[in-house]
């Protein structure tokens, strides 16, 4: 039975007008960080602003939409939406990277492993609504994606991240991005909000 005009409650309330809303204005807000860092004269703590703001763009792009596709939906999902939000992503470096030699090994290690994490994600949970299979599902697919864009960089005379501390930084936040994912795709499930067609798993 679909719902009339009248029929409304307090959670279309919360969850599709108001937390909309709080999401976009901690976007922008994140977005600002930098220009009031700047106008306030700490430019010494900018860098570190900067770089994380960066961090959470790249994860937010390359590893949360992919896995979330691939748990909630299926492995053709997780790919697909890897190899387009990599491609957002590595559209968005190439200016950056402008004439620099082995820079484009560095944007094919941004298209790939944002595919390969959606891609294994799916594969291995295959709609599954069980958390832990879904999280044990999560884990792997953002630690071989990881190691794999790590493994792509040392490929690239463009590279910067290297050493033990370059693949942690590259491993340990898509781990947490793994957990944090399968939380929400858990609660996706518990809203029956997951796709039920069971079909091309």
């Amino acid at each position: 039975m679909s719902l009339n005009w009248k029929q409304w409650s307090k959670n279309d309330i919360i969850f599709g007008i108001i937390i909309p809303v709080v999401v976009v204005l901690v976007i922008v807000g994140f977005s600002q960080l930098s220009t009031i860092i700047f106008t306030s004269g700490a430019i010494e703590s900018s860098g570190i602003i900067i770089g994380i703001i960066m961090e959470i763009t790249e994860l937010t792009l390359i590893v949360a939409i992919p896995l979330m596709l691939g748990l909630v939906w299926n492995r053709w999902a997780g790919g697909a939406s890897g190899f387009l939000m990599g491609t957002f992503y590595a559209i968005y470096w190439r200016d950056s990277f402008h004439g620099i030699a082995g820079a484009g090994t560095v944007l094919i290690a941004y298209i790939v492993a944002p595919m390969l994490i959606g891609f294994i994600a799916g594969a291995l949970n295959k709609r599954s609504e069980d958390f832990k299979r879904m999280l044990i599902a999560g884990l792997i697919a953002t630690i071989i994606g990881g190691i794999m864009q790590f493994g792509i960089f040392q490929l690239s005379t463009a590279n910067v991240v290297t050493g033990l501390n370059g693949l942690a930084l590259t491993v340990l936040p898509r781990l947490l991005i793994g957990v944090i994912i399968a939380v929400v795709a858990k609660v996706f499930f518990w809203y029956g909000m997951g796709v039920n067609n069971k079909t091309n798993q």
